[in-house]
């Protein structure tokens, strides 16, 4: 039987909450908000305390550091790779080939209404780690029936950790099996050494790869595109910036071109821009006249 002493303490203990190796206290928090809000567009919610903490502690013991204050001195400084390291450690990158493959069926028909008019030129806004625009290169390769379909497709994302992963193209079985024999067998080899399979390297020629902050002033990609993928991204920016990266893409995409959202965000707040098509894709609300270089 417990003494209400201890049963007391042992209350205590339970409402007290672990001590951590680092203090990280609310100022420190706030810093790290404006520093990835400034620098990404990512406006991390006060929720989101301890997942930041969780996060950045792996940088603060890999520079042998003592405090969160030491830390956000070395980013107010400038150091762009700790930068770079920084951001790669509060993006999240969760995907897997075909998610939401309502949109994959969308683009397949719009390669088949268009199979005339040439090179058709894509864009996957936050490859992440490839699964999304190799998905796009699959269907590229079966609407045209070929391993070397008129498609080009870029990818981009802010994460440099995750793309060194997207430009190799290899993946656990686990994740590929999930395609099906036929286009595991049509689309990936094999890698005997490690039991990995790796895209076809007709599929890898498809795709450029390269980093691209959506809020930098300067994208450098050229237009026109007939689809832009920016599915699960508007999520993590507020409303003001949302609106500034959709003013950008409106004059890249075609006059027919399609822009594809995730499940759970809209674009009602730019309505003049884009209007609904259905299923999260949405087509321009208005000629938007030649696209030129990305501004």
């Amino acid at each position: 039987m417990l003494h209400k002493g201890h049963a007391a303490r042992t209350e205590q203990n339970m409402l007290t909450p672990p001590t951590r190796e680092f203090d990280f206290n609310q100022q420190d928090f706030e810093k790290v908000r404006k520093l990835i809000y400034d620098y990404a567009g990512i406006a991390l919610s006060p929720a989101k305390h301890d997942m930041v903490y969780g996060r950045l502690a792996k940088r603060l013991r890999a520079l042998n550091l003592k405090t969160f204050g030491d830390y956000l001195k070395v980013l107010e400084r400038g150091d762009f790779r700790e930068m770079e390291l920084f951001t790669n450690s509060l993006t999240t990158n969760l995907t897997s080939f075909f998610r939401e493959s309502h949109h994959f069926d969308i683009l397949a028909e719009y390669m088949a209404a268009n199979r005339q008019v040439g090179t058709l030129n894509l864009w996957c806004s936050a490859s992440s780690t490839g699964e999304e625009p190799y998905s796009l290169a699959i269907t590229a390769c079966e609407a045209f029936d070929s391993l070397r379909a008129p498609v080009k497709i870029v990818a981009t994302d802010l994460d440099t950790n995750v793309l060194e992963v997207a430009k190799a193209g290899v993946y656990a079985a686990e994740e590929v099996d999930k395609l099906g024999a036929t286009r595991v067998k049509r689309f990936f080899d094999k890698q005997a050494a490690t039991g990995k399979y790796q895209l076809k390297q007709e599929l890898r020629d498809m795709i450029v790869f390269r980093k691209l902050n959506l809020i930098a002033p300067d994208w450098m990609i050229r237009g026109p595109f007939d689809a832009i993928f920016c599915r699960n991204v508007m999520i993590y920016f507020d409303k003001p910036t949302q609106l500034k990266i959709l003013q950008r893409f409106a004059p890249l995409l075609k006059s027919n071109g399609l822009l594809y959202v995730g499940h759970s965000e809209n674009l009602y707040h730019a309505a003049d821009l884009f209007k609904l098509r259905g299923k999260t894709v949405y087509e321009l609300a208005r000629s938007m006249g030649t696209p030129s270089l990305l501004r």
